[in-house]
């Protein structure tokens, strides 16, 4: 008759009734991260208002001005929202960081 092994786990401090198998699903992480939740829920507005309150004319004024510096709507108004001023063509350092920053999430995405 063949001798059944007995298994010994390294860590015996598991919970009374675990049977120390692996875990049935990833653990959750929450969408503000392992941190703390902090303003994330006062970003989480202020982010939702900022790309929602813009009137037509606005945005079309704005793609227009995306379009001539060679910017996505996105990019040029995340400019306005994160420097509290609007691009001009004068810009040339500031439009070409934006646009190399953009072929990096581009290569990031598909990888």
């Amino acid at each position: 008759m063949a001798e059944v092994g007995v298994r010994s786990f390294p860590d015996d401090s598991a919970a009374p009734g675990h049977n120390r198998g692996p875990p049935l699903e990833d653990e959750h992480i929450p969408e503000w991260g392992n941190g703390g939740i902090g303003n994330y829920f006062y970003w989480k507005a202020a982010h939702r208002a900022a790309w929602k309150n813009s009137s037509p004319g606005i945005v079309a004024s704005r793609i227009r001005k995306a379009e001539r510096l060679g910017l996505t709507y996105e990019e040029y108004t995340l400019e306005i929202l994160e420097r509290g001023r609007h691009l001009q063509v004068e810009d040339v350092e500031r439009i070409v960081e934006i646009k190399r920053k953009r072929v990096l999430r581009t290569a990031n995405h598909r990888s």
